[in-house]
């Protein structure tokens, strides 16, 4: 069985190793790392230490690894298990023995510095991720937010996201070079300031709102969204909106599809009431983009995907797979687009539409979505009738494609 020691160090050349650990590095003979780590500890490894590099890709890496049969130790910063090296190690090669040795996270050291308890804080990484779970955290109204960044997603970047969207009630603490006595700096600054900041890298943040959270709402009044051309017909009601949002069981999803979004409310909407989604939405109206972005921006709904063009002849297969998705508009090609959802939809996963019940319009969409789905193999479930003042009544229609 394979065997590492992984021991966390600080980013400073002037620390101490404990008694163990220098016990450890007198009888080991191979040795891993970051360059940066090999530099802060080269100096107390043995002579004839053989050094294996951590770099991308790293299926190379751990191929020296396999190729190895002595223990090896590897140098990690910070914690191991906390985003670090040692959850990869797990993860490539879940058999191996891993003994972990660890030094404060970058976020402790920064947290410490402040005196800023951390037991309540939300932590979140950037580091080579993107966004989905920061903006998590914002819509979901977190209070303290712990960052740990990287050179893509700066302090800066981070900041000029958080203004964009409207998240404006935090501080942001920098941490820059923690550990390191001579470059260490921390200081805390509003987000105004932050979206200008050149702070070196390596850097940690903290966010800490300085004011109140705004609540979260559930339903969206209509009049609140910008509409097209003003257009109040052209946006699904609230209250059609939320139940099929409830039909569409957002809470079990992970992708979901918004095909004809026009306002985007129904996109938005699920975005705030279900942050962990991944939402991508089409429109085929240039304007769409532009009303997604405002009605995002207003509400404070970062992270949708937008196209804009004809769903029919988008390449979906670059796309992540739904398991659930909402049609808002067909555009008269019902049959065909619900065949080509059922083509990328996964098992399990559901297709929700609301179709108008008039006697002026000349196409039965309902008939259509039940017929297709029926020839598709997928289950019908029980339709939903709802009516709004003087408004046609809707029905909302639902299928689900079976497991497999």
């Amino acid at each position: 069985m394979k065997k590492f020691f992984v021991i966390g160090i600080p980013d400073s050349p002037d620390f101490h190793f404990a008694k163990e650990v220098e016990e450890l590095l007198s009888t080991a003979r191979i040795f891993s790392g970051g360059r940066r780590h090999h530099e802060l500890v080269s100096e107390q490894l043995p002579v004839d230490a053989q050094w294996i590099d951590i770099t991308v890709p790293l299926d190379d890496v751990f191929r020296q690894y396999s190729a190895v049969e002595s223990p090896i130790v590897v140098f990690a910063s910070g914690d191991p298990l906390f985003f670090g090296f040692a959850n990869t190690i797990r993860r490539k090669m879940p058999d191996a023995e891993i003994i972990v040795y660890p030094w404060f996270n970058s976020l402790q050291t920064l947290a410490h510095r402040m005196v800023i308890p951390y037991h309540d804080m939300r932590i979140v990484s950037l580091t080579g991720r993107d966004w989905p779970e920061f903006d998590r955290a914002l819509i979901e109204r977190a209070d303290k937010i712990g960052l740990l960044t990287d050179r893509q997603h700066s302090p800066s970047a981070i900041a000029q996201r958080m203004i964009e969207y409207g998240y404006t009630q935090y501080q942001m603490t920098i941490g820059e070079h923690l550990g390191n006595r001579e470059k260490e700096k921390v200081r805390t600054i509003s987000l105004s300031e932050a979206a200008h900041d050149t702070s070196e890298y390596p850097n940690c943040l903290i966010l800490q709102a300085s004011s109140p959270l705004p609540p979260r709402r559930l339903g969206i009044p209509d009049h609140e969204f910008m509409l097209l051309d003003g257009r109040s017909k052209m946006i699904t009601k609230m209250p059609i909106r939320l139940l099929s949002l409830q039909a569409l069981d957002l809470y079990q999803r992970h992708e979901m599809w918004d095909i004809g979004f026009c306002t985007g409310s129904v996109s938005v909407e699920a975005r705030l009431q279900f942050p962990h989604l991944h939402i991508t939405s089409f429109e085929i109206r240039q304007e769409g983009r532009a009303l997604m972005q405002e009605n995002c921006h207003r509400f404070g709904a970062p992270g949708i995907e937008v196209h804009i063009g004809d769903f029919m002849q988008e390449d979906l297969s670059v796309l992540k797979a739904p398991d659930a998705v909402f049609i808002g508009g067909h555009g008269g090609h019902l049959r065909d687009m619900i065949h080509r959802i059922y083509k990328y939809l996964r098992p399990g996963g559901c297709i929700v539409m609301n179709a108008v019940i008039s006697q002026v319009v000349p196409v039965d969409s309902r008939a259509i979505f039940e017929t297709t789905a029926t020839e598709l193999g997928m289950t019908l479930q029980s339709a939903e009738r709802i009516q709004l003042d003087e408004f046609n009544p809707i029905i909302i229609l639902k299928a689900i494609k079976q497991e497999l």
